[in-house]
């Protein structure tokens, strides 16, 4: 194959010996790096007083790394501004909360070119270039202006928005424009898929064909719905291992002959955490039979304390968990375990295999691994029942798990109700259809999926390049 470049926002391999602590998404593209003599680039997460464009190279376990610092002003508009409070909440369909800033705009457009700028001199012309996610969706425009004619690939990790939505955006046309510059754009989802050609039939009057390919000012694009996965085989065996057995034991031990339900979830308004405490408050106040026989963990860690709307979701939950708390504790029991801090992957497995039932209910997200690590955590014998929203971008896959409405709390509060009911053959059949299908499309698979059809496009000239 060709060396694959990989360009995203931050750069994270998985090296070392690290098992489950590896997140899938760095398992998968570090082995692509290594099978390719391949490069990760990317910004380093730290400031520097004033840009100069030098590169940090680094190598490790086999995969080379080059990340650059950015300047606060960039840090400002292009990250925590136009990336994470201008499209992360548009594209999750909160438009309330989404702020439209000139300076902002500016600021990603700067950082995208100076990404460009910085890479080039480490680019060779035969090289696979493989752009992630929304803080970049420029790039490939910015490289083919400096007259790269390379196959580059695009993949959004995050739902992408209705029209109706989208058009809101100021510079919504250029930014999506901006995409015909790439080879191949994909989605986690049909549903994302569609909504984007529902954008390029309406606002630019193309036509998709029934292959996923599409034609602006000479240049085609071909866009496929690839859905990422979790690293199946290793998570399996992290779930397994000693580390996940101990954190198992300890999690039984603690919860003392009661059934636990567990949230595993970044401290985000996207993935629903007050919609999820007040569906678990509605099953409390509708069920007081089970009270002192049921707890939930919900692990929260913090994320982008900088934003306002980050520090307003996290007082809500303080206040909310405690008001449950509150109102359903006795001196021997705790309904509900709201934890602010992270845990290592092969702990968290343990975690997964000890609940009874695993709760996912994002408003929005563009697939939640979350969910399919649950399942793969599972003990096969003894299962536990998957809870998850319809609106997460998993739900188009994992078809066997409870489907919800994370509005609605008595949704909720019904399907653990239903869960905790169900028959071990039920939760059987069900786990070993979501198992496989989790397995079936790992993260090993969408990787090879995607670069199997970027590497099937014909490299275009120089020329045909800087027209596209």
């Amino acid at each position: 194959m060709s060396r694959l470049i990989i360009i995203s926002n931050r750069v994270s391999p998985a090296t070392g010996e690290g098992g489950g602590n590896q997140g899938g998404l760095a398992v998968a593209l570090s082995a692509a790096l290594r099978e390719s003599n391949g490069l990760w680039f990317g910004w380093s997460g730290e400031e520097t007083e004033t840009f100069t464009g030098a590169i940090n190279f680094q190598r490790a376990d086999g995969v080379a790394t080059a990340t650059i610092d950015l300047e606060a002003q960039d840090i400002d508009e292009y990250y925590n501004g136009f990336a994470n409070q201008t499209l992360w909440p548009l594209f999750h369909y909160r438009i309330d909360l989404a702020e439209f800033e000139r300076g902002f705009a500016g600021g990603y457009e700067r950082v995208n070119a100076r990404f460009a700028d910085t890479v080039s001199p480490l680019l060779d012309k035969d090289d696979l270039i493989w752009v992630h996610d929304y803080h970049l969706m420029p790039l490939g425009r910015e490289l083919r202006r400096r007259d790269f004619a390379n196959r580059i690939g695009f993949f959004l990790h995050i739902p992408w928005p209705p029209m109706r939505l989208l058009v809101s955006l100021p510079s919504h046309r250029e930014l999506v424009e901006s995409l015909f510059s790439y080879d191949v754009v994909g989605f986690q989802t049909r549903d994302s898929l569609e909504a984007f050609i529902d954008y390029v039939n309406g606002q630019m009057e193309l036509t998709v064909d029934a292959d996923g390919m599409v034609e602006f000012q000479g240049h085609k694009v071909h866009l496929i719905a690839c859905p990422i996965g979790v690293d199946c085989e290793q998570f399996r065996r992290a779930s397994e291992g000693e580390a996940a057995a101990a954190m198992r034991a300890r999690m039984t031990a603690s919860a003392n002959d009661r059934t636990m339900i567990i949230g595993v979830d970044r401290l985000d308004y996207s993935k629903g955490l007050a919609e999820r405490f007040l569906g678990y408050e509605r099953f409390l106040s509708a069920r007081p039979e089970m009270h002192g026989k049921v707890f939930l963990l919900q692990i929260a860690p913090p994320s982008r304390g900088d934003v306002t709307s980050y520090q307003e979701i996290r007082s809500s939950l303080d206040n909310l968990s405690g008001r449950i708390n509150g109102e359903f504790s006795d001196a021997e029991w705790v309904p509900l375990r709201y934890v602010n801090r992270g845990y290592p992957r092969d702990e968290l497995a343990g975690m997964y295999r000890a609940a009874r039932i695993g709760l996912v209910t994002p408003l929005r997200d563009g697939m939640n691994l979350v969910a399919k690590e649950y399942v793969v955590a599972q003990d096969a014998e003894d299962p536990g029942v998957l809870i998850l929203s319809r609106f997460a971008g998993a739900a188009e896959q994992l078809l066997d798990a409870l489907l919800i409405n994370p509005h609605s709390p008595e949704e909720i509060a019904d399907a653990i109700a239903q869960a905790l009911a169900m028959p071990l053959a039920e939760r059987r059949r069900r786990w070993q259809s979501l198992f496989e299908t989790v397995c079936s499309q790992d993260v090993m698979w969408w990787w090879r999926e995607f670069t199997r059809v970027l590497e099937a496009v014909p490299q275009p000239s120089p020329s045909e390049a800087a027209e596209g």
